[in-house]
C-alpha cells in the first residue's frame, strides 16, 4: 500500500483528469499482479524447502557494521526511531531472499551464453561499442548573477589580457574564478554529449593546451583550456566482451523470469475473493 501511495503521488503531479484515472486503475493492476507473482514465489519457495536464513542473517550483520550498532537490540532502536518495525522489515527481507532464491534456481541456473551468439552481437551491433572522446579541461567561470553587465565585460577583458601577457591559467583561476579553484579551475575528463552543448562545441575547437575565447553557456561565462584529449575508439572484441555477456545474459534472464512467472500462474489455482484485495 505504501509503494501504491509514492506511485499515486506522482501520477497526480504528473496527470489530471480522465488520463489520471486509467493511470490509476492500470496502477491497481499491475500492483494486483506483483502480489500473486511475489505469493506465487513464495509458495514454490516453501515447495522446495529453501533456506535463506544465512543472507537475512549476514545482510542484518553488515547492517550493523554499516551504522556502527553492536547489537540487535541496537538495530531494533534505531529502526523504531526511523518508524519501521523490526519484525516487519524482518519477515520482507527473508520474503524477498527466497524469492530471490526460487529465481536463481529455476531460472539462473539454466541460463547458457555461448561463444557463436556472442561473436554474433559484437558484429552486429559494433556502434555499442564505440567509445566517445573524452576531454579534460580547466575553466574560469564568471556568473551573469554576480556581475553588473560592465563588470563582467571588465573582468573578461583583463583577464585575457592577463593570458595574452603570459599569466598562467591556473593562477588566473585562483584570483577571478566564480566556481571550482581547486586544482587550477581542473574539472576533470568529460565525454562528448556531457558537456552543455556551447562549452562542447567550445571544447571541440581546441587543441591541447589551447584556451578558447569566452564562451557563455549555464548562466555565466566560461574560458575553457583543454589539457588532454582522448580520441574516440571502437573496443575490440576481447575488451567488448565482459559488457556483451552481461547485455544478453540480462536479456536472456528477463525473457525466462517472465516466462517462468507464466507458467506458475498458469499451473496454479489463483481466486481472488476479495472485491478490493489490495484494499485501497
Amino acid at each position: 500500500k505504501e509503494q501504491y501511495n509514492s506511485m499515486i503521488q506522482m501520477l497526480r503531479s504528473q496527470l489530471s483528469g480522465e488520463a489520471y484515472f486509467k493511470e490509476q486503475e492500470k496502477l491497481k493492476d499491475n500492483l494486483l499482479e506483483m502480489m500473486i507473482t511475489d505469493l506465487l514465489l513464495l509458495q514454490k519457495a516453501k515447495e522446495k524447502g529453501l533456506n535463506v536464513k544465512e543472507q537475512v542473517k549476514a545482510t542484518v550483520e553488515q547492517i550493523k557494521k554499516q551504522n556502527n550498532l553492536e547489537s540487535d537490540e541496537d538495530l531494533i532502536q534505531a529502526m523504531r526511531s526511523q518508524g519501521i518495525e523490526y519484525n516487519q522489515w524482518m519477515k520482507q527481507l527473508e520474503e524477498n531472499y527466497l524469492r530471490q532464491a526460487v529465481i536463481y534456481s529455476e531460472v539462473d541456473r539454466s541460463i547458457v551464453l555461448d561463444d557463436a551468439e556472442i561473436v554474433q552481437y559484437y558484429k552486429q551491433k559494433p556502434q555499442e561499442f564505440v567509445v566517445p572522446p573524452e576531454f579534460h579541461i580547466k575553466v574560469i567561470y564568471l556568473s551573469d548573477a554576480n556581475n553588473p553587465a560592465s563588470t563582467l565585460e571588465e573582468k573578461k577583458q583583463e583577464i585575457s589580457v592577463k593570458l595574452k601577457s603570459g599569466s598562467k591559467f591556473e593562477d588566473l583561476v585562483t584570483e577571478y574564478t566564480e566556481g571550482p579553484k581547486d586544482n587550477g579551475g581542473d574539472l576533470g575528463f568529460f565525454k562528448k554529449g556531457e558537456l552543455d552543448k556551447a562549452l562542447e562545441a567550445a571544447v571541440e575547437k581546441l587543441k591541447v593546451g589551447e584556451t578558447s575565447d569566452w564562451v557563455s553557456a549555464r548562466n555565466g561565462w566560461y574560458l575553457i583550456r583543454l589539457e588532454e584529449k582522448k580520441d574516440s575508439y571502437q573496443k575490440t572484441f576481447d575488451e567488448a566482451r565482459k559488457e556483451i555477456e552481461e547485455k544478453i545474459y540480462m536479456e536472456k534472464r528477463q525473457k525466462k523470469v517472465e516466462e517462468y512467472i507464466i507458467k506458475l500462474k498458469e499451473e496454479s489455482y489463483i481466486k481472488i475473493l476479495k472485491p478490493n484485495p489490495l484494499n485501497l
